[in-house]
């Protein structure tokens, strides 16, 4: 009886480097929506969550490294211009101190925020897969509406999370999607800054943005 063929042996297994390259310091834009929920409390009496959203603009700046096995670490930092706004009814703000106006609602706001977070991924041939997280500051406002004199209590500052991922059309450009949510913590609201009359507010802000971004990168 003939004896059988030895099995051929396995293929070494091998990192296949992308047909792009990651590593670079780049500059971007970026833009999306954030929606969160803010809270006021006074006195162990609060509003509850309520819903705030608005648009983001503005400019990404970052650098990458890709190793040689596919893992790509990097440090990313944004600024955006943000329409982020919410207020709570009517009922609910009235009912944290008398002496709040009749019809007035517990608003805030942010006009700008900025993050620098750490990223870190796998590149799949052309797309980045990463997770990221860091610090977050934003601009915080809050007053009464009416009359909206909102009052600035920030900068505020905070922590970020989340991950997305990043497509190389050619060494030098990129398209993103991410995620990223965010805990501004708590900020004090007093009545000099039209808040709660003879009292003072603790207002909690905290977002989920969802944006896109193109990036160009300088390879060295």
């Amino acid at each position: 009886m003939a004896v059988p063929p030895p099995l051929p042996a396995s293929a070494p297994s091998y990192y296949y480097p992308p047909p792009v390259d990651w590593t670079g310091i780049y500059l971007g834009l970026n833009g999306g929506y954030d929606l969160g929920k803010s809270n006021w409390s006074t006195g162990g009496l609060s509003t509850g969550n309520f819903s705030t959203n608005g648009f983001l603009l503005g400019g990404t700046l970052g650098i990458n490294y890709l190793t040689g096995s596919g893992f790509l670490f990097g440090v990313e930092g944004d600024f955006d211009w943000s329409t982020l706004l919410g207020q709570s009814s009517t009922a609910a703000c009235g009912g944290l101190n008398p002496a709040i106006p009749a019809g007035a609602a517990c608003g805030t706001k942010s006009e700008w925020l900025s993050t620098g977070r750490g990223r870190a991924g796998y590149v799949f041939n052309r797309f980045l897969v990463f997770v990221s997280a860091g610090a977050a500051i934003a601009d915080m406002k809050v007053g009464l509406n009416p009359p909206g004199n909102y009052q600035a209590v920030g900068p505020q500052l905070g922590w970020t999370a989340g991950g997305g991922i990043e497509y190389a059309f050619s060494d030098s450009w990129t398209a993103k999607l991410e995620y990223l949510y965010l805990d501004l913590g708590d900020v004090s609201c007093t009545a000099a800054g039209n808040c709660v009359s003879t009292a003072t507010a603790t207002v909690t802000l905290k977002e989920n943005i969802v944006r896109g971004g193109f990036n160009y990168k300088f390879t060295w």
